[in-house]
């Protein structure tokens, strides 16, 4: 079983400092891969990764929620959105996302979709060149 990075992620990249196998790398192009991915092949499933995240963004694959309730504030990533996020990850370089909607407070989102699209970047997306 691996981790899974959701939707909330906002590229910080800690949690690719953290990983002892260097499995998470941030999806290109931005524009269709919008958050970091987990190599599920690679990953050893140590969790190393889920305190480093700063917006919650990464589960265990068995329990990424189906009704994550928002607190209000956070960001959601994804293809099709057409909110800006401007931030800086945690070595205080500019992010910037244009595919984001910001949360309020008790929205509930299923983030199980979020799954798919993990497996499918180390299949046939952009990832899989980045496994050789």
């Amino acid at each position: 079983m691996t981790h899974i990075i959701t939707s909330l992620c906002l590229r910080d990249s800690g949690c690719v400092d953290v990983c002892p196998v260097e499995c998470i790398l941030p999806g290109k192009p931005q524009e269709q891969w919008p958050w970091y991915y987990i190599d599920p092949d690679t990953c050893i499933d140590c969790g190393a990764c889920v305190p480093e995240c700063p917006y919650g963004a990464i589960f265990p694959e068995d329990e990424v929620p189906a009704a994550y309730t928002a607190k209000g504030g956070e960001y959601l990533s994804k293809v099709g959105l057409t909110g800006h996020y401007e931030g800086t990850n945690h070595h205080g370089k500019p992010v910037v996302l244009d595919c984001v909607k910001q949360l309020q407070a008790g929205e509930k989102v299923d983030l199980t979709p979020d799954i798919q699209p993990n497996y499918e970047y180390f299949k046939s997306g952009p990832g899989y060149s980045a496994k050789d």
